[in-house]
């Protein structure tokens, strides 16, 4: 990972802690709730990632020496800044379990913490789990399309600066099985893959060579890129050469890569060229603007393509390009806290909560999650949180509190999970969510509702605000 210090925020943050300091708040609980309000994509859920990254970071997060000589330049006083010397996070964290499946207008992440440290803690869980969350998202919409295919992460070069090295490690999550980035490679533990560019082609004065002195050096791992010139004329016909060459030597080619023109048209073709050579073992690698949609749409056209390379639509979400996700004050100074809106939907949820996940018998999801207040049990009824009168009845599910305690007094509670371990798992929980939240066009829309008792503390706190207006 990166080195992250304090000043990884808004400005806004800072002067806000400035203000609770010498108001004598700082050591004043509060408890702030993360969660989104619109699903991306168009689609049925969102796979939570980001926050193995995120618990690691704040372990450690701290002002350093340049971050307070910037804060002093900026006017920051010297008893402020003495604090912030010594600042660590103390608190406790509750959160849905990292490759989960989560919904809008639920607590997803909950941080319990003196105040100055749950707001110096915002930007950075937003930056963190907004991005992770939407890369993987997108990626678990690939994989559903691409079945048992190989999804390659393609995108370091498109993606919004550094955020190409989280966002391999958000793909895997969603499904991916491996990176062309080397760093994230390197610090995730993910799978390296790449194949050549079409100036490595450019570059020899004929194709054949440079297929040639590719398979020369790289005889474990050659993927010869076809389309520089001519695919079906040019590419997949030396491709054959090099590849019966390879086998004269002991060796046996990789794969070829298709980066234009019709993919499925040109996958057809040289899966036909290649079988009829006798190098059926030979896979087709596919590049160049893919998505879910067109991943989707080569195979159902029948294209015999076993790798696909997918890089700007991955990483940057197209196109969506954010998840919105928040991160508003529940809890402060020993009272639940709300704020208020126009919209009664966008009225946040007061006071400590746990979420409780419905399931049917054979441990498939629902489709339903109730949010309650800490303090009460499972409730058998939820309340829509919006629409007066509509209800639902839980009574006869099984009911799964989604939110456990992974951070107490600022230290981690359990071991971090290897990428591969909340690959699986999420994985697993997009085979639970039944197939009608999961299709591209008109997803059935995921229930969340609201307990009876929270429903009454939030109503009370409206009513009461509204009266003092």
């Amino acid at each position: 990972m990166f080195d992250f210090t304090a000043t990884y925020t808004d400005q806004y943050q800072i002067t806000m802690s400035q203000v609770y300091f010498h108001r004598g708040m700082k050591n004043e609980t509060a408890i702030f709730d993360y969660f989104f309000r619109k699903t991306p994509f168009g689609g049925g859920f969102v796979v939570f990632s980001g926050l193995e990254d995120l618990l690691e970071t704040v372990q450690k997060l701290k002002f350093d020496d340049k971050d307070l000589k910037l804060l002093r330049d900026e006017g920051m006083d010297d008893e402020f800044l003495d604090y912030l010397e010594t600042f660590r996070f103390t608190g406790t964290v509750r959160s849905a379990r990292e490759g989960d499946l989560v919904f809008p207008n639920r607590p997803v992440v909950s941080v319990e913490a003196p105040i100055i440290e749950a707001q110096l803690m915002e930007t950075l869980l937003l930056n963190t789990l907004n991005y992770q969350s939407l890369i993987a998202t997108k990626a678990a919409r690939m994989k559903l399309s691409a079945g048992d295919r190989t999804l390659v992460d393609f995108g370091l070069r498109r993606a919004p600066g550094t955020g190409g090295y989280s966002a391999s490690r958000a793909a895997v999550i969603g499904g991916f099985d491996a990176t062309s980035n080397v760093r994230s490679g390197r610090d995730y533990n993910i799978p390296i893959s790449g194949t050549m560019a079409h100036s490595f082609v450019q570059r020899y004065d004929d194709e054949l060579s440079a297929f040639r002195d590719f398979a020369a050096i790289r005889p474990h791992d050659c993927v010869l890129l076809v389309d520089t010139y001519d695919t079906i004329k040019s590419g997949v016909p030396n491709a054959i050469k090099v590849g019966k060459e390879m086998e004269k030597e002991g060796h046996k080619m990789k794969g070829i890569r298709l980066d234009s023109g019709d993919l499925a048209w040109l996958a057809k073709k040289s899966r036909a060229m290649l079988d009829e050579a006798g190098l059926g073992y030979v896979k087709i690698a596919a590049s160049n603007q893919l998505d879910e949609h067109v991943i989707k749409s080569l195979l159902e056209q029948g294209a015999p393509i076993d790798f696909f390379g997918v890089g700007t639509s991955l990483v940057t979400g197209r196109p969506d390009a954010a998840l919105d996700g928040v991160y508003k004050l529940s809890y402060a100074n020993g009272e639940p806290r709300l704020k208020l809106s126009e919209s009664v939907e966008k009225i946040n949820l007061p006071d400590r909560k746990q979420v409780y996940r419905m399931l049917n018998e054979d441990g498939t999801l629902f489709g339903a999650e109730a949010v309650a207040l800490q303090s009460e049990n499972a409730p058998d009824h939820m309340y829509h949180p919006s629409e007066p009168g509509a209800s639902m009845d839980l009574s006869g599910l099984q009911k799964e509190p989604l939110l456990s305690e992974v951070m107490k007094d600022g230290e981690r509670l359990t071991q971090p999970k290897s990428l591969q371990e909340i690959r699986e798992f999420s994985q697993g929980q997009v085979g639970k969510l039944p197939d009608e939240y999961k299709r591209f066009e008109n997803p059935h829309i995921y229930k969340v509702g609201l307990s009876k008792k929270l429903k009454e503390v939030r109503d009370g706190l409206i009513s009461d605000h509204k009266s003092r207006i």
